[in-house]
């Protein structure tokens, strides 16, 4: 499954700090899940940038938690405090993942840590140096095939994160389209990986390809 090539074994005396899921109890590294917040009007928000202010209400990525967690009052229950659920909350989150996604690609990308291209990231992946490779959901069948082959070829365990479309790629890095993106290794592709963890936990391991 795609999530298992993003995954790495956790060695509790080097995860950080560490959250209580509130739908399975489950302890996890607080990068592992996903934050919400309760906003002054009482609404509950996704936090996936842990940038808001308020207490942190943390949930397993998973569809089946957050419906639990809206279906049995959980939100409330965690923040001893009414709280409205907006409509098609799912939805907003997945949104919010996307975005969170996208904004860090553009970092990286301004950070000089993507290769963008076919023939870009064809060369970067044929000399090893590649930490995550994205293409888009619209890509042709016929390139595609061909990056992941040879991406399976030099790195057989490279995430490989395909959920966005080439017109999404391209805003994300100040293009009008991109159909083949690689993230170089450092801080900030690590931060995609958890990303893209987060995100296929959400809604599913379709959206990730691993082979």
């Amino acid at each position: 499954m795609g999530a298992a090539a993003l995954r790495q074994p956790v060695d509790p005396a080097t995860t950080g700090p560490q959250r209580r899921c509130i739908a399975s109890g489950e302890v996890r590294p607080k990068d592992e899940l996903l934050r919400f917040v309760v906003d002054p009007e009482g609404a509950l928000v996704p936090d996936p940038a842990g940038r808001l202010p308020g207490r942190g209400l943390w949930l397993c990525p998973r569809r089946d938690m957050l419906e639990k967690a809206c279906a049995r009052n959980l939100f409330a229950r965690a923040a001893k405090a009414a709280v409205r659920l907006p409509d098609d909350l799912p939805g907003r989150t997945e949104g919010a993942l996307r975005r969170r996604f996208l904004e860090l690609l553009g970092l990286a990308n301004r950070a000089g840590q993507t290769a963008a291209g076919f023939e870009k990231v064809r060369a970067r992946l044929a000399a090893g140096e590649a930490a995550l490779l994205v293409h888009a959901v619209d890509a042709g069948e016929d390139g595609r095939r061909k990056i992941v082959a040879l991406a399976r070829a030099r790195q057989p365990d490279l995430p490989i994160v395909a959920v966005f479309t080439a017109a999404e790629l391209g805003r994300a890095v100040g293009r009008e389209s991109v159909v083949h993106l690689l993230v170089l290794p450092g801080g900030l592709a690590e931060r995609l990986k958890i990303e893209a963890l987060r995100l296929a936990g959400l809604v599913g391991d379709s959206t990730m390809v691993s082979k």
